[in-house]
C-alpha cells in the first residue's frame, strides 16, 4: 500500500516544531528517523495531514553528562548509541540493548526519541528506561517538563506526551559500581520483533540484593515491571534459591496475550528462562 496524501515541512528548531504542532493540532505528526512511522503510514495505520521533519535539529543530537544523569537527545540514532563511550560507561544496560534493535540499516537512521515516543510494547528502549527509572524531557508551548518514566507509558502506543509537546531528550541515572545490568531477548530471527525481552538492573549491598528492577518487553501494552519477582529478590543473596523464587513469582507479574509467535503460557515460560539467564550471569560476575 501507499501512504495517504500529506503535506511536509522541515524545521530547524524545537520552537518551530512545537508552533506547527499547535497550529495543526491533531493532524500533524513529527518525523525523526521514520523507521516506524513511514511503515505505519504505508499501511494506512497512521494518516497525518502534515509531517514535521525534525531531523535537522542539531540540538537534539547530543549526549552529555548533566550532574547525576546522562542526557541523550531525542535524535541520537541507535548506531550513535552503540558507538558512544558515554553510553557504554554510564548506561551499560542501554549499550547492551542497542545491538538487539532491528537491523543495521534501521539502526543507522532510527532514533531513541522516536522509539520512546512511539512506545511500541515490543521495543527495547521503553523496557530499559523503565528498568533504570529514566526521565523523559518533554517540551511544549509552556516550556519543558520532566516526566518520570513510571508516569510516561499509559497504554498501547500511548504516552503522557500532550498533542502540542515533543520528546526532546531522555535522562538516565549514571551507573555506579554497586549495580549490575543484563539485557536479553528471544526472537525467531536476529532483528525480528522479540517474543519476550528483559531489561534487568540489580543494586547490590555487599553480597545481598538491595534492589532489583525487572522490566519486560513484548509482554503487555507497554513495558511491564515484574514487581513481585523484584520483591522476592530484595534482601536476598544472588543464588539458586532466590533466582528460583523470583522465577516462580513471575506467574503473578505477567499475564501476556498470545500472538502469532507464542501463546501466553509459552511467553511466561520464556520470561522465566530470561530471568534465570540474567541473574545467573550477574551472579557469575561477582
Amino acid at each position: 500500500m501507499k501512504a495517504a496524501a500529506f503535506d511536509y515541512t522541515r524545521v530547524t528548531s524545537v520552537e518551530e516544531a512545537i508552533d506547527l504542532l499547535r497550529q495543526h493540532a491533531g493532524s500533524a505528526q513529527l518525523l525523526a528517523g521514520g523507521q516506524s512511522l513511514m511503515a505505519m503510514m504505508n499501511l494506512r495505520l497512521a494518516q497525518p495531514g502534515l509531517l514535521i521533519d525534525i531531523s535537522g535539529i542539531a540540538d537534539l543530537k547530543t549526549t552529555q553528562v548533566h550532574g547525576s544523569v546522562l542526557r541523550i537527545g531525542a535524535l541520537v540514532t541507535h548506531h550513535a548509541l552503540l558507538k558512544s563511550d558515554l553510553v557504554a560507561r554510564h548506561v551499560p544496560l542501554l549499550a547492551q540493548a542497542v545491538p538487539h534493535v532491528a537491523h543495521l540499516a534501521i539502526r543507522n537512521v532510527g532514533t531513541i526519541g522516536g522509539s520512546l515516543a512511539l512506545a511500541d510494547p515490543a521495543a527495547e528502549y521503553p523496557a530499559v528506561a523503565l528498568a533504570l527509572e529514566a526521565t523523559i524531557v518533554a517540551q511544549g508551548p509552556r516550556g519543558q517538563r520532566l516526566i518520570p518514566i513510571a508516569d510516561y507509558f499509559q497504554g498501547l502506543y500511548q504516552t503522557a506526551l500532550q498533542p502540542d509537546e515533543m520528546l526532546v531528550a531522555v535522562e538516565f541515572p549514571l551507573a555506579n559500581t554497586e549495580q549490575r545490568f543484563h539485557f536479553d531477548e528471544l526472537s525467531r530471527r536476529r532483528g525480528d520483533y522479540a517474543m519476550v525481552g528483559l531489561a534487568c538492573a540489580v543494586h547490590m549491598n555487599g553480597s545481598k540484593i538491595k534492589e532489583a528492577r525487572l522490566a519486560y518487553l513484548a509482554m503487555g501494552d507497554g513495558p511491564v515491571l515484574a514487581t513481585r519477582a523484584m520483591s522476592a529478590l530484595q534482601g536476598q543473596a544472588l543464588d539458586a534459591a532466590s533466582i528460583q523464587k523470583a522465577q516462580q513469582a513471575l506467574a503473578q507479574d505477567l499475564s501476556p496475550n498470545g500472538d502469532l509467535q507464542a501463546d501466553p503460557a509459552t511467553k511466561v515460560h520464556l520470561a522465566r528462562v530470561l530471568l534465570g539467564r540474567a541473574l545467573n550471569a550477574m551472579g557469575s560476575a561477582s
